[in-house]
């Protein structure tokens, strides 16, 4: 093979062993996509190839990647719209034939059906940030660091500070959409994760789920192992791929070790106004007298 066929935002070249994905660049195409850039996707992490009919005179050319193969569409958890999914190639429907004519060729060459043992197609790339409604969160590939805002994180996260969660320490990522309500991306620690692996029988190392947390679960404003979105905060194209890189990681470590994660030290100006908005808690009955000496204290150290 070796071909190219081109659609609407996106474009497939198919090789012998692969497909490789290249996303177009303009105000049409989704964020996600130009997010992507491309993708390789083996053709071992291929479930299937669908034809449909689309809207407006097109038709709908479609990967099904195996259970598994992912670590973009198992955060998701079949959150993302339609319009959104980067397995769908939209072609003027007078392209049926040549696209039909393509599906079969993939067809032909898969062979691998069922979950997978491990990811096929890369995650993206770290570093990578994004802005939460409550701070700010950032992966390095060996942890996950968040930066609480004083203007949008609730006390429960100024009293617990800034976190950093190595990869090491981590089972999992949930990450519920920014266009839902009350979208978050919360990070689950090893044995949370390992728990509901063995409730749901799944035998995956992370734990990705939709469904609204267990009750003893506090809510994402009130967790700092989690980041809450709103309005322009953590989109999609920004959170998501955030959320694909952080289980490849954790998918891919090896032995549990400690990873000792150095604290940075802060600019005068930023540690000055922590310890204003600190006082202002304390002021309020939000934070105790010990509370607040304490982690004064601490934001002092950090000069």
């Amino acid at each position: 093979m070796g071909d190219v066929l081109a659609g609407f935002h996106a474009a497939w070249e198919f090789e012998s062993d692969s497909v490789l994905i290249r996303y177009e660049r303009g105000i049409r195409t989704p964020k996600l996509f130009q997010a992507l850039g491309e993708r390789r996707v083996p053709l071992e992490a291929i479930a299937g190839v669908t034809l449909t009919p689309g809207r407006r005179g097109t038709v709908v050319l479609r990967i099904e990647p195996r259970a598994g193969a992912d670590p973009l569409i198992e955060a998701a958890a079949g959150q993302l719209k339609e319009s959104g999914d980067p397995y769908r190639l939209v072609l003027p429907a007078e392209r049926e034939t040549l696209a039909e004519y393509y599906a079969d060729e993939l067809r032909a060459l898969l062979t691998e059906p069922g979950k997978t043992e491990r990811y096929l197609v890369a995650a993206p790339e770290a570093p990578l940030h994004f802005k939460a409604y409550d701070g700010k969160a950032s992966f390095d590939g060996k942890a996950v660091s968040f930066r609480w805002s004083w203007t949008g994180a609730s006390s429960a996260k100024w009293k617990a500070g800034d976190q950093s969660f190595p990869v090491a320490d981590l089972g999992g990522v949930e990450w519920r959409s920014p266009e839902m309500f009350e979208g978050y991306l919360r990070l689950l620690p090893r044995e949370a994760a390992a728990s509901a692996a063995s409730v749901s029988g799944a035998s995956s190392v992370s734990s990705v789920s939709a469904a609204p947390a267990a009750p003893a679960v506090p809510q994402a404003d009130q967790d700092p192992a989690a980041v809450v979105f709103g309005l322009g905060y953590g989109p999609v194209h920004e959170s998501l791929p955030f959320a694909a890189a952080v289980l490849a990681a954790v998918r891919g470590r090896g032995p549990a070790m400690p990873v000792p994660v150095p604290a940075p030290r802060r600019d005068p100006a930023d540690i000055a106004e922590r310890i204003r908005h600190l006082g202002e808690l304390h002021q309020q009955g939000l934070v105790t007298d010990e509370e607040f000496s304490s982690k004064k204290a601490e934001l002092l150290a950090e000069l």
